[in-house]
């Protein structure tokens, strides 16, 4: 008895250190042909007190003198620097890019946060405080600025507000007018799944009607329909990806970049984001009236296939603004994370930026 109990809790032990396995959490060096760490270049987490608060962030560079790129994050709540782990990028290749978490999410979280301070004020004055930090560290007047689908609402109101800091915006699956998006993804969704013949996923959207009410809407938001059939048709978070569970939620408990503590911590943020005012902010958030232009130049990074923030909208979006230069790169093979799905083609478009 004793010694099954035994074995028991060994094969146990073993399948949570496969599932859960141990970490000091450093993020990987870069390295040269010899096995040597490449001189000048950087990969550290680091902290920065705002306010009262310690935001965390992850810094890469091959070279520390590359231009300086600050990612605004999608979710939020699910870090930017997990989707760089885990499908690379290549932008270390050529900035000096900082991947932060938002206050009370990721590395940013603690449990004294509370929800009804994660305000849209909020997170743009923590955005200006890393923007400063880095132009002082890095020595350079300017930064880049990226956002990622919910990053981008922050990024766009940033740079809105203070476009002395930045010398360009891109804006990775720009949100525009999420409800508009919503709908229309949900039109498309249930059109595909009638001429699959699925007539039980068919049966699931017709029960739930977003447009009749606020309170349906906000369900199907949250819903597992609106992710399960994002993904099941491709056009979630990326063309391949099954599910948010077996694409980033296991992956996030298996990356060695953050220790036991901090990869719980994620969870407990990205929980704790429904809550902040901000998210709320950023569903109702209308491009077109409230951002109409810009002061610097924007750059549109938008897969063909997103419908999280529908396409459509992103070039339509594109079309009517004003900016002192715009542009607006397609990804053929991408869904909602382009430069993670198609990292040789985001090189060559900001290759073109940096020019």
């Amino acid at each position: 008895m004793i010694i099954g109990f035994s074995v028991f809790a060994i094969v146990l032990l073993l399948l949570i250190f496969v599932v859960f396995p141990p970490s000091k959490g450093n993020i990987p060096q870069f390295y040269d042909e010899n096995g040597n760490v490449i001189e000048n270049s950087l990969a550290e987490k680091c902290y920065l007190e705002v306010d009262d608060g310690k935001l965390g962030m992850v810094i890469m560079a091959k070279d520390i003198g590359n231009p300086v790129l600050l990612v605004c994050g999608g979710g939020p709540g699910i870090p930017e620097y997990l989707m760089e782990y885990m499908c690379p990028s290549g932008l270390s290749d050529k900035f000096v890019v900082c991947y932060f978490d938002y206050r009370g999410t990721g590395l940013s979280y603690s449990s004294d946060i509370k929800a009804e301070e994660m305000t849209t004020e909020r997170y743009i004055a923590d955005v200006v405080a890393i923007t400063n930090y880095l132009s002082e560290r890095f020595g350079q007047e300017k930064i880049y600025i990226m956002g990622h689908s919910f990053g981008t609402y922050i990024a766009i109101k940033t740079v809105q507000q203070y476009p002395e800091h930045y010398n360009a915006y891109i804006a990775m699956a720009q949100t525009c007018n999420q409800t508009e998006s919503e709908y229309m993804a949900y039109d498309y969704m249930k059109a595909q799944y009638e001429q699959l013949g699925n007539s039980r996923m068919v049966e699931k959207f017709e029960n739930c009607p977003i447009r009749e009410s606020d309170e349906m809407y906000r369900n199907y938001f949250s819903s597992s329909l609106r992710d399960t059939a994002m993904h099941e048709l491709g056009v979630g978070t990326t063309r391949d990806m099954d599910s948010v569970i077996t694409g980033i939620f296991f992956p996030s408990l298996r990356c060695k970049a953050y220790t036991w503590q901090e990869r719980i911590n994620l969870w407990r943020g990205k929980a704790l984001s429904a809550q902040f005012p901000v998210v709320y902010d950023s569903t109702h958030f209308n491009a077109f009236s409230e951002v109409p232009s810009l002061q610097i130049p924007i750059y549109f990074f938008a897969g063909k296939y997103d419908y999280t923030c529908c396409f459509d909208l992103q070039y339509e979006y594109y079309e009517q603004m004003d900016a002192p230069i715009k542009e607006f790169y397609v990804f053929d093979n991408s869904a909602h994370s382009p430069i993670y799905e198609e990292p040789e083609a985001a090189a060559k478009w900001f290759d073109v930026i940096l020019e």
